[in-house]
């Protein structure tokens, strides 16, 4: 049988291109190398409440078009993201807004808070920040930075904060505001049932494949006449769009871009009703080896007998690891480059996600590249 498109990754991508070709008339296979579909938004029930198995995901957007779209698959709820952070005893609100400043130093009023601001901006004396923590310190002073993000930084990219590049941060928004969401944008929640039950929406009559990964699907020459790849089993497809590493897709001939990963330790509690009082709780000193635990249930505000929480633990990434983050420093991005190069040779392949275009999305960026992707295939 010959399809118009093998989509290498059940996630977003990959489940909002299956769904518009199938739309437009076009035959797709999907497959993931994992067992189940939804890629890292994956939530599952766990005593009746949905637990986000690869870390905390709140759908956020200023698009209306896009809020549109998700709404076609799912009703959302009214979930507002305001993460609390815990420093040696302390706990702070984030994002960094009034109720912090007040918290850290008796400040009431946003002249107060920006007068301490700059004071400590100003005793640094830092014209031309050499690094991260150069960088920080310029935008936000000394305490914010001690305490809310020099730990922190240095656990999810696993260095101190002296040895990361200054561009990593190009801003840390400072809010004078009594205000603890944390995103600007417009729309906000979390799909009622959780996003696996959106993600299966957008895939319903497509045919499916998990537990199987595109080496292990696909020969590996090409097949002639118009497909583009075939499989072992004589399917053939005119295009591939591939979501995994770019790197791997290339058998890594130009070296390994560089990721972060992710563990998560992840314990049911049926006796606590109330593990943490939030969803999100950052702990932004060093020493703690978890950079947040979340607790799942107050995401849909559950009252549930008990409940689910997960530790995060950043981790170094290695080949064989699940990649979640780029590292996109200057070397990483120069060698990025460089697969592109190669990218463009591939003709009959479509790279997308974070992976395959070695970027840091959030969602309602993925669906706007996915809509993209099949805007151009039209």
């Amino acid at each position: 049988m010959q399809y118009d498109y093998l989509i290498v990754g059940a996630g977003l991508f990959g489940a909002v291109f299956a769904y518009e070709m199938k739309r437009l008339g076009r035959s797709v296979l999907v497959i993931d190398k994992r067992r189940h579909v939804a890629g890292n938004i994956y939530t599952e029930s766990v005593m009746d409440i949905q637990v986000h198995r690869y870390g905390a995901h709140i759908f956020h957007t200023s698009n209306r078009r896009i809020w549109d779209y998700v709404n076609q698959f799912a009703e959302f709820n009214h979930y507002i993201n305001s993460p609390i952070a815990y420093y040696q005893g302390e706990l702070y609100n984030l994002p960094f807004n009034m109720n912090t400043f007040s918290k850290m130093w008796g400040v009431i009023t946003p002249a107060q808070a920006k007068e301490k601001i700059a004071k400590q901006i100003a005793q640094l004396h830092i014209t031309e920040p050499e690094n991260l923590e150069e960088q920080a310190l310029s935008l936000v002073g000394t305490d914010v930075y001690e305490k809310l993000v020099k730990g922190y930084t240095e656990k999810q990219w696993g260095r101190d904060c002296k040895e990361l590049p200054a561009f990593i941060i190009k801003r840390l928004p400072l809010r004078f505001t009594y205000d603890n969401n944390y995103f600007n944008d417009r729309y906000q929640g979390i799909p009622i049932g959780g996003y696996t039950t959106m993600v299966e929406k957008m895939l319903k009559g497509i045919e499916v494949m998990t537990g199987v990964s595109y080496r292990e699907f696909v020969a590996k020459q090409e097949a002639g006449g118009d497909a583009a790849v075939c499989d072992n089993d004589g399917n053939t497809y005119r295009k591939v769009v591939y979501t995994g590493m770019i790197d791997e897709y290339f058998d890594y001939r130009l070296g390994h871009l560089e990721y972060r990963s992710l563990r998560f330790e992840t314990e049911e509690l049926p006796e606590c009703d109330n593990y943490q009082g939030n969803a999100v709780v950052n702990y932004t000193e060093r020493e703690v080896p978890y950079t947040r635990v979340i607790e799942h249930k107050h995401f849909e505000f559950g009252t549930q007998p008990g409940t689910v929480v997960t530790k995060e633990y950043p981790a170094k990434w290695q080949e064989g690891d699940e990649p979640y983050y780029p590292v996109n420093d200057e070397r990483n991005n120069a060698l990025f480059v460089e697969y592109q190069k190669l990218a463009q040779t591939a003709e009959h392949v479509i790279f997308g996600g974070r992976l395959g275009q070695y970027k840091y999305y959030d969602m309602d960026k993925v669906i706007e590249a996915a809509l993209e992707a099949v805007e151009a295939e039209k």
